[in-house]
């Protein structure tokens, strides 16, 4: 086993069910929680991660650690650790691979059901609870631009066919507003950032619109109904929560009260994903 390998299964044994939004279920034969599980986490199959403990994976990408590192719950400098480990300068802090605070990630389990995720600066989906996944499908570590719920919007129609199209102007006037607000927050050549931009200005001439209004404001607290084809019509409130410590933001989609949405998002948590 290598240092890495030894690393991970160390932390790995650290954790509880509970610790990481699982029901703890009955008692265990062996400390922390089972490979399979931490796979599930980090959406890789379980004979991958027990690769990665035995020291026989290599070419791990910068994606895979920054995942890991939030399935094991690791604080900043333990993330560093492991990305040198695996032979990795660890991602600054503007990055999509940045650190996401534990006491955050901890919320994000806690909220169980109720739908909840963790955006950087530019709305990039960085983490999901399973009544988000449930809601809104896997966003988390897809290719390109796909996680940046921003990107997302402008680029694929498809994004949209969940919310109601009476708010389809108000939500992509406060995603292009939220981006230079973000952008603002960060070095003034931020590749990410500057690349995005560039991408939707030729894609999409809704956004091209958008962007000539030069608003500047992060997303705050809204209502929003939502049409599931399994659900049916969901009414939310739509709240974000800052972390001081990373910029990141916590998402929750929580039922409007008396609206039914509750039930429904139960309902969409114990499915999963479509």
């Amino acid at each position: 086993m290598t240092s890495l390998g030894e690393f991970l299964r160390h932390r790995r044994e650290l954790l509880l069910p509970e610790d990481v939004g699982f029901a703890p279920g009955p008692k265990r034969r062996t400390p922390g929680l089972r490979r399979e599980e931490i796979a599930l986490l980090v959406s890789i199959s379980p004979d991958y991660y027990a690769r990665l403990e035995q020291g026989r994976a290599t070419g791990l990408s910068a994606g895979l650690l920054a995942a890991l590192a939030r399935a094991l719950r690791l604080t900043e400098d333990e993330r560093d650790y492991l990305f040198r480990l695996a032979g990795h300068e660890p991602p600054p802090r503007t990055s999509v691979h940045a650190h996401v605070d534990p006491a955050v990630l901890f919320l994000l389990d806690a909220l169980g059901e109720t739908p909840a995720q963790v955006v950087d600066e530019l709305l990039t989906i960085v983490a999901q609870n399973r009544g988000a996944a449930g809601l809104l499908g896997r966003l988390t570590g897809l290719p390109g631009y796909a996680s940046n719920a921003t990107w997302a919007w402008f680029a694929d129609p498809a994004s949209r066919e969940l919310n109601d199209p009476a708010e389809h102007a108000a939500i992509g006037r406060a995603y292009a507003a939220d981006l230079r607000a973000g952008l603002a927050r960060r070095p003034p050549d931020d590749p990410y950032g500057k690349g995005m931009v560039s991408d939707l200005l030729r894609r999409s001439a809704e956004f091209r619109d958008l962007w000539r209004e030069h608003q500047v404001a992060p997303l705050v607290s809204a209502r929003k109904r939502m049409l599931h084809p399994r659900a049916g019509v969901l009414d939310l409130q739509c709240d974000v929560v800052l972390s001081p410590a990373t910029g990141h933001r916590l998402v929750i989609f929580r039922p409007s009260p008396g609206s039914g949405a509750a039930e429904k998002l139960s309902f969409l948590s114990v499915v999963g994903p479509s």
